[in-house]
């Protein structure tokens, strides 16, 4: 990676993230910062978590989408903005616009969750729902763009919305001034960047690490290549930092000022999650936890103070029972076991009686009598039981098999 400072970046400087800020006064929340007693214990040193899940509109995007509309000609005002986005971006130019009295147009796909379509519509934009995938919602509003006049209002790729992301990094800087690392999920790299700009200038020495999902990480390839490069069908359940390319104006500043982008996986994700809920009693999105994923993934490998950046908690509730799930399996805390049983009245009842003993709750049964596969006189279980971690997980297997049963792996 090329180092400069962050004067020599002249797209977007620390005055820009300044002026930002005097903007955004008494419109964005300046958020709160919450200590992690377990993550400070796992990483060796204190841990805080900015919570822009408890911005308005439930993530940093107001910011930059303020700032880029504040900064429209009167006569770009009056011709009405266009977006595209799944959710966060969506509501926070859809907020941002009716704080400023501009008429704001939206795209969404056709599968975005309804809470997010009804938010977005409850600040006052008007909600086009346009194709399966972000990317064909983003060309729908280009087009809108272009044929109407409206000003689009790019999620992540000008100066004026990374200045606005920008003004995260100075509340961190004044609420934790002894900070030394911070770690930031990245997308297109637009709240990163901004970070960047504004810690670098001031505090150079301090680390501003990124972090993106394994399944949709565009920039560990795009650094090595120097330019951005896409990663053709990005997946992650985080899909707020599911972008299969880097802007360009935040390219340019996280190869020059971001000091490392690590990757976690769909476990790591989930089991952030389900810890930001459990222990700090805190709703964030997978996208937000993914620096709480990092933590968990390499506990020791940032110097501390630390400061993760819980960037949103827009989650659709349906995602977020799928991902509890996926967190609690991750962590043992649910084992599903297939078993063979010989069919008779109460073989059922009396597997059920082993499972006590060792303390499994039983949360689904399903019992196939019939199937090529199986004998005359036997039975398949699958059962999905709620257990107390990866030990117990194992007890609960020694039991059945103890008690005489096949455990089908």
């Amino acid at each position: 990676m090329s180092y400069r400072t962050a004067d020599s970046l002249r797209s977007v400087t620390l005055d820009d993230v300044r002026g930002a800020q005097k903007m955004l006064s008494g419109v964005a929340r300046v958020t709160a910062m919450e200590g992690s007693r377990l993550l400070s214990r796992l990483s060796g040193a204190p841990v805080l978590l900015k919570c822009e899940n408890l911005q308005r509109t439930g993530s940093f995007k107001l910011r930059g989408a303020y700032v880029r509309i504040a900064g429209l000609l009167p006569e770009e005002r009056a011709a009405g903005v266009v977006a595209a986005s799944a959710g966060n971006h969506a509501q926070g130019v859809a907020l941002a616009s009716a704080l400023l009295g501009v008429h704001a147009t939206v795209f969404m796909p056709k599968g975005a969750p309804l809470p997010k379509i009804s938010a977005t519509e409850d600040y006052g934009a008007e909600v086009r729902l346009h194709g399966q995938v972000v990317d064909e919602t983003l060309a729908a509003a280009q087009e809108y763009a272009a044929r109407t006049g409206a000003v689009f209002i790019h999620p992540f790729d000008h100066p004026d919305v990374i200045a606005g992301q920008g003004t995260v990094g100075l509340e961190i800087l004044e609420q934790c001034p002894e900070v030394r690392t911070i770690v930031v999920g990245i997308g297109g790299g637009g709240l990163a960047a901004g970070i960047a700009v504004a810690v670098k200038a001031l505090r150079p020495e301090v680390r501003v690490v990124g972090v993106q999902a394994e399944g949709a990480a565009a920039y560990p390839p795009s650094l090595a290549a120097g330019h951005p490069v896409t990663v053709e069908n990005p997946a992650t359940m985080a899909d707020g930092i599911k972008v299969g390319r880097p802007g360009a104006v935040p390219f340019e500043i996280v190869d020059a000022l971001v000091d490392e982008v690590r990757t976690v996986t769909e476990s790591q994700l989930s089991a952030a999650l389900l810890l930001c809920l459990e222990r700090a009693k805190l709703v964030v999105e997978p996208a937000g936890a993914s620096p709480v994923a990092a933590l968990l993934g390499a506990p020791g490998a940032f110097p501390g103070p630390v400061v993760a950046v819980l960037s949103g908690g827009n989650v659709d509730p349906v995602l977020l029972q799928r991902v509890l799930r996926h967190g609690m399996a991750a962590q043992g805390r649910y084992l599903a076991v297939r078993l063979r049983l010989t069919d008779r009245p109460g073989a059922l009842a009396t597997l059920l009686g082993v499972l006590s003993v060792v303390d499994a709750n039983v949360l689904d049964v399903s019992h196939v009598r019939t199937d090529p596969r199986l004998g005359l006189t036997e039975a398949e279980v699958e059962l999905h039981l709620e257990t107390k971690g990866p030990v117990h997980c194992a007890e609960v297997e020694q039991a059945l098999r103890e008690a005489g049963y096949t455990v089908i792996d």
